[in-house]
């Protein structure tokens, strides 16, 4: 496999591209990756991959470099005659604008996906879209995989009783609903009223959390302002201990402030977007998807389904 398959990584995760690499058996392909003087960046593939298949490790969240080195890589390997250039995108960045819903805004989930496409990607791997319609901006194919057997599989374990998974808005009652069919718990969901696009407030709860331990589940703790005020408005309804799951450790601004202010005892995430660990603190533990996207890619390459992946 090593002959005929290069994963290379950005900079915006590589430990992440490591342990992928740890799961396939590989050593990471060599590309340098530096900036101009004036800060544009450069990106040289510097070992030949004619006629190989080429994965590209690299989240596009913000700094917009992130996105900016993925698109010059994919060039690159286009042009060095990749056979195929898969983007393996962990965490899929400006997704959260994936309609017009106010006047005179921009669609970036679709622009980033044209950008990513014309660059000349071939495939695309990704994790827990924000939106999944996401998926039909794309006219290539994409994989799309999802952290929820990992994080299941690490609250089976605990063994909580009296468990009811919580979704904290509307928009992940579906994500809440497979993971408490999963486990065998109650649902519930907090039902608010966005103020704007970082400010929520709650409004009520529906369904019985009291005396009930929680597991709040969502995509991605960006500033930790729903997920925390939800978990906020369960103690006020009689819950016992908070948990929460999200796949995206975005933590932006305020985002630990809120977290270890707040009842959660525990936030797990995963490693889709790397953070210091020694930032992190005692209440927010990682689990690694490195394992996960290592055989996502290993049967990409050999032409094999995904299908089991999912269960």
């Amino acid at each position: 496999m090593e002959e005929s398959v290069r994963i290379f990584s950005g900079n915006a995760n590589r430990p992440l591209s490591q342990a992928i690499c740890e799961g396939l058996g590989v050593e990471p392909a060599h590309a340098e990756i530096q900036r101009f003087p004036d800060g544009e960046i450069f990106v040289k593939i510097d070992e030949n991959i004619r006629g190989t298949d080429v994965f590209l490790v690299q989240p596009t969240h913000a700094p917009s470099d992130n996105l900016m080195e993925l698109l010059l890589m994919i060039d690159a390997a286009r042009r060095a005659s990749a056979r195929r250039v898969t983007a393996v995108i962990p965490y899929f960045g400006y997704a959260r604008q994936d309609r017009k819903d106010q006047p005179r805004v921009a669609i970036s989930a679709k622009l980033v996906a044209n950008l990513i496409t014309v660059s000349g990607a071939d495939r695309l791997l990704t994790m827990d879209l924000h939106s999944t319609q996401i998926q039909g901006f794309f006219d290539i194919p994409l994989d799309h995989l999802f952290a929820a057997p990992a994080l299941i599989q690490y609250f089976k374990n605990k063994n909580i009783p009296r468990l009811t998974v919580v979704s904290p808005d509307i928009g992940s009652v579906k994500m809440a609903r497979a993971y408490a069919k999963r486990m065998g718990a109650a649902l519930a969901l907090v039902d608010k009223q966005r103020m704007g696009p970082e400010q929520t407030e709650v409004m009520h709860v529906i369904g019985e959390v009291k005396g009930r331990n929680i597991l709040i589940v969502d995509d991605m703790v960006t500033t930790a302002g729903t997920l925390t005020e939800a978990a906020e408005a369960l103690v006020r309804e009689g819950a016992e201990e908070i948990h929460a799951a999200a796949t995206h450790a975005v933590l932006a601004g305020p985002a630990l402030e809120r977290i270890y202010s707040s009842p959660i005892r525990e936030l797990v995430v995963t490693d889709t977007v790397y953070q210091d660990p020694t930032r992190l603190g005692s209440r927010i533990r990682t689990l690694s998807v490195g394992p996960l996207l290592a055989e996502a890619i290993r049967r990409i390459h050999e032409e094999r389904s995904l299908h089991t992946l999912f269960v």
